[in-house]
């Protein structure tokens, strides 16, 4: 049952991806047909490419879930790596327009210590992982 679910999950997500691709190429496309703003074309681009990075993460994750019947914390921490730099990217490109302290600076701030947290944990996870399988092969 548990095996159905992921699979369902996979399946779900890959046609999430499909439809990202899409949309962005369509997207891409009618904007370059008709006057447009460059760095709103950038935007739009840039940040359905990296949501298709996180799904694309995702579905590496239910892979690794499905194959290995066990859930690591690792994958999931570089969804949110790479969630939170999306945000950063946007956010920085918007205010590229006009910055305001109050809204749009508070919340880099806070993106930023989340992403050193999480590029930390990361390294964290991994070298815990790389030192378990060295004691695995000892016992």
């Amino acid at each position: 049952m548990e095996d159905g679910i992921h699979i369902l999950v996979a399946a779900l997500l890959a046609v999430v991806a499909v439809l990202l691709v899409v949309d962005t190429t369509r997207g891409l496309v009618s904007q370059l047909m008709r006057p447009y703003d460059a760095l709103s074309l950038v935007l739009t681009v840039l940040d359905k490419t990296l949501v298709l990075f996180i799904v694309a993460e995702l579905l590496h994750t239910v892979r690794i879930t499905i194959q290995k019947r066990t859930l690591d914390a690792g994958p999931f921490l570089v969804v949110g790596l790479i969630a939170g730099i999306r945000r950063v990217l946007i956010v920085t490109a918007q205010a590229e327009r006009s910055f305001q302290w109050n809204p749009q600076g508070i919340e880099l701030v806070i993106l930023i210590m989340l992403i050193l947290v999480m590029a930390v944990a990361i390294l964290v996870w991994r070298r815990a992982s790389a030192s378990g399988d060295a004691t695995d092969g000892i016992r």
